[in-house]
């Protein structure tokens, strides 16, 4: 008699994972070296020196994360003349506070240029609108978020506020990192970015808000301590939901990182993309709910 034939069946739990044992958790301690080769020189920049260095800084990183954006979105069809203009684009929109241009004055450039762009472009009529339209995206997408870094860094005490800002989107980063690779059990969003925990999720916030608070003990008395708890939470929320949509864009580009030029991070978008949620946000708040305005 003959055994029946025995079936693999594999079975798959959306909403958990078993976490990994002490012995073989591993932290990439690249991420480690990669920061303190970066922090110092930002701290620097951010707090010492004149706003338009902020702003060169802002447009050599975000230009580069621009260009990751564009390769994985045009891998096997460079268009150059649309690359060239979102990146135009993207300086003035970062400069515009440094040459007193207007959003109606970035509007018509972009409006002018971009069809010219796509009337030099080669391919079909289809394909031309359509990488038309991602190169515009890509503006708004890195351009007109990083510039709310800018117009953070005008306002009154502004050096420290941006600097508040950083300290809490990466303070949530390190936490989500260090708490999901410990104690990650629950996933939150599996088909967008499988290693994404609540546990994680939790200690972002935790690690958030208590970066949040000494920053303003230590040099953001504009703000008040309930805003130290808010500002955690939600900017916890906004980097978590950058990340997730930055994933979701790798994921449909079919790449892992979106390039490799820092150690442990993969590429400059991989590492900016918290802030391009979380710097919109901190404006809106320390704008229409504080109401701080910009330096005489």
């Amino acid at each position: 008699m003959v055994a029946p034939p025995v079936t693999d069946v594999t079975t798959y739990t959306p909403t958990r994972v078993t976490p990994l044992s002490t012995s073989t958790r591993r932290f990439d301690l690249r991420r480690v070296y990669t920061a303190a080769l970066l922090i110092p020189g930002v701290y620097a920049i951010i707090c010492h020196l004149p706003p338009w260095a902020l702003t060169l800084l802002l447009m050599v990183g975000g230009g580069l994360a621009l260009l990751e954006l564009y390769r994985i979105s045009f891998p096997s069809r460079p268009n150059h003349a649309l690359v060239g203009t979102g990146l135009t684009l993207f300086a003035l929109v970062l400069a515009r506070h440094h040459l007193s241009f207007g959003l109606t004055d970035l509007l018509a450039v972009g409006i002018v240029a971009l069809p010219a762009a796509l009337l030099l472009s080669p391919g079909t009529v289809e394909r031309r609108i359509k990488d038309t339209a991602i190169t515009a995206f890509g503006v708004f997408y890195v351009g007109l978020a990083l510039s709310t870094v800018v117009s953070t860094r005008v306002l009154a005490g502004g050096e420290w506020l941006v600097l508040f800002l950083a300290m809490v989107t990466w303070a949530g980063d390190i936490g989500a990192y260090y708490a999901g690779t410990l104690w990650g059990k629950h996933l939150l969003a599996p088909k967008i970015s499988p290693k994404k925990t609540v546990e994680g999720l939790l200690g972002g916030i935790g690690l958030a808000v208590a970066a949040a608070f000494l920053a303003q003990v230590c040099f953001v008395p504009q703000l008040q301590p309930m805003d130290t708890v808010i500002l955690g939470v939600v900017l916890t929320g906004a980097g978590l939901c950058g990340d997730l949509w930055e994933s979701a864009i790798k994921r449909r580009a079919r790449v892992k990182d979106s390039g490799s030029i820092l150690p442990g991070h993969g590429g400059m978008l991989d590492r900016i993309d918290s802030v391009l949620f979380t710097a919109p946000t901190f404006y809106c708040y320390v704008t229409w709910v504080r109401v701080i305005t910009p330096s005489p």
